[in-house]
Order: structure tokens, then C-alpha cells, then sequence
């Protein structure tokens, strides 16, 4: 029974990683490619949200390395 706990909790932890990516991603993609469809910003708000996503992938993918870094189970999941 531990192991089905730690297994479902390290598997959390990269999904909640996982979705943080993806949005992240779709986020920049928006404002690169769609910056009209971000409604009535300036552009230090577009750069502003622009850094905040880079920041939120970056922060993702560290919480992915870290997890496959030390749990090795995650590298083949």
C-alpha cells in the first residue's frame, strides 16, 4: 500500500508540472502569434505577461528535472 501512496503522489506532482507546462506554452503562443486576441493592453503588459509565462515554464520544467532527477521511476512515465 505505500508504494500505491508514493506512486500516486510523485504521479501528481508531474502532472501538476505537466499542466503548468502546457499552459504555460499555450500562453506564450497566444501572445506571440495572437497578441490582438489579449484584449486592451499595453505593451509593457504584453512583455509583463509575456515574462510571467516564460517564468511559469521555466519553473515547470525544473519541477519536472527535479522529479526525474530524484525519483528515477518518473524517467520512463
Amino acid at each position: 500500500m505505500p508504494n500505491s501512496y508514493r506512486s500516486d503522489a510523485l504521479d501528481a506532482l508531474r502532472n501538476a508540472a505537466e499542466t503548468d507546462r502546457h499552459k504555460a506554452l499555450a500562453s506564450l503562443k497566444i501572445m506571440l502569434h495572437h497578441p490582438a486576441g489579449i484584449g486592451d493592453h499595453s505593451t509593457t503588459d504584453l512583455h509583463d505577461n509575456l515574462n510571467e509565462a516564460l517564468q511559469q515554464l521555466v519553473d515547470a520544467d525544473d519541477r519536472l528535472e527535479t522529479l526525474r532527477k530524484y525519483f528515477k521511476e518518473l524517467t520512463n512515465g
